[in-house]
């Protein structure tokens, strides 16, 4: 167990550094935000889960359990949120308006 938790420790922290890395070389705001929340999320998910393995305490599990929970619950939200505010203040409203959205029926925007 303890050469699996250190396993998922250490591929968490890589992945970790690779996010960073992301944030700070990725060209655009939306990219930025792909890799600060998409790797971001699965490496802190590889770190509790890792922390988890190592801790045989029911007390850090549930309290990593709910580290883990709130960062499922709030990185999607926070990601959207970024998302729109660099869509808005880039001004490309317009070209997003003309995107096609899904269950739209491509023969009708001709």
């Amino acid at each position: 167990m303890t050469l699996l938790a250190c396993l998922l420790l250490l591929l968490g922290a890589a992945l970790l550094v690779l996010a960073a890395w992301g944030v700070v070389c990725l060209p655009d705001a939306l990219a930025r935000q792909h890799a600060a929340t998409k790797a971001g999320t699965l490496a802190l998910a590889l770190v509790c889960a890792g922390a988890m393995l190592l801790a045989n305490d029911a007390g850090w599990w549930w309290r990593l359990g709910l580290v883990l929970g709130f960062l499922l619950a709030t990185l999607p939200v926070a990601s959207h949120l970024l998302a729109r505010a660099a869509v808005r203040e880039a001004g490309q409203q317009a070209a997003l308006a003309q995107a096609p959205l899904v269950g739209d029926d491509p023969a009708a925007r001709r």
